[in-house]
C-alpha cells in the first residue's frame, strides 16, 4: 500500500492551537506523509469550516481530515470532494440538527469538568487550573503550562448552531475514545464513535492524546491513511 498519497489535515480544538499536534505531525513525516494544521479562526462553525475548506482547497489529491474535540464538528462539516476518511479524536460529531453543546452535554459530565461560560466579550476561555486537572492531566507540568499559554478561546457561535447532514455519513470514519478524558465523557464519546459506525479505538488517555500519547493517535491516523491508500 502506498501511504504517500494521502495528505493527513490535522485541525486543533478549542483552547488549543495548531501546535497542539506538533509531536503527531513529527511521527506521520517520519513515514513520508505529508501533515498540515491549518488555523482556525474559533468565532463560527460557519466561519471555521470556512478556514478549513480554504486550506484543503491548496491541496492535491485524497485528504485524511483529523479532528480533536469540537473540530469533529467542523470536519464534519467540509464538504470538500477530495476528502477520503475522517478521524476523529476524542471527537464531537453532532448529527444533522444537532448542535455541538447538544452532543457535549448529553451524558453530563463528571466533577473535574470545568465551569464554562463567555468572558465580557463573548469568548469562552478554559480556566488555567483546568489545563492540569481536566484538559491534559498526563501531560508534563511544563506542556500544561505551555498548552495553556497558547489556548485560544471560542465562540458560543461555535457550538450552539444545528449542524447540516455531516459528512460522516459519507466517508468512512475512525475513532480514538479517550478513556480518561475529563472534558468529554468517555460515555459520550463511544455513543459518537458507535452512531457513526467509526472504526473505534479506545486507550487510558486525557483529553490531549496529542500531546500525552502521540503514538496511539499517529497509529490510528496511519490505519486511515493506508486504507485510502488501498
Amino acid at each position: 500500500m502506498n501511504t504517500n498519497t494521502a495528505t493527513v489535515v490535522l485541525v486543533h480544538a478549542a483552547w488549543a492551537d495548531e501546535t497542539s499536534w506538533d509531536k503527531v505531525v513529527g511521527l506521520l513525516q517520519e513515514k513520508g506523509i505529508k501533515a498540515v494544521t491549518p488555523r482556525l479562526p474559533l468565532s463560527s462553525l460557519a466561519a471555521d469550516t470556512a478556514a478549513l475548506d480554504q486550506a484543503l482547497a491548496k491541496l492535491q489529491g485524497p485528504v485524511v481530515l483529523v479532528g480533536h474535540a469540537y473540530s469533529g464538528a467542523v470536519i464534519g462539516a467540509s464538504r470538500h470532494s477530495n476528502v477520503k476518511a475522517l478521524v476523529y479524536v476524542a471527537g464531537l460529531a453532532p448529527d444533522q440538527g444537532e448542535t455541538v453543546a447538544e452532543v457535549f452535554n448529553r451524558f453530563g459530565h463528571d466533577d473535574k469538568t470545568p465551569q464554562l461560560a463567555p468572558d465580557e466579550n463573548g469568548w469562552i476561555w478554559l480556566p488555567e487550573e483546568a489545563f492540569a486537572s481536566a484538559f491534559a492531566q498526563q501531560a508534563s507540568p511544563a506542556q500544561q503550562q505551555a498548552l495553556a499559554a497558547a489556548q485560544l478561546p471560542i465562540s458560543p457561535h461555535c457550538i450552539i448552531v444545528p449542524v447540516d447532514e455531516p459528512l460522516w455519513k459519507h466517508v468512512p470514519a475512525w475513532y480514538l475514545v479517550a478513556e480518561q478524558d475529563h472534558m468529554i465523557p468517555e460515555q459520550t464519546q463511544r455513543f459518537i464513535a458507535e452512531r457513526m459506525h467509526a472504526r473505534i479505538r479506545a486507550y487510558p488517555v486525557d483529553h490531549v492524546p496529542s500531546v500525552t500519547a502521540p503514538e496511539q493517535v499517529g497509529a490510528l491516523i496511519l490505519e486511515a491513511v493506508q486504507h485510502v491508500g488501498a
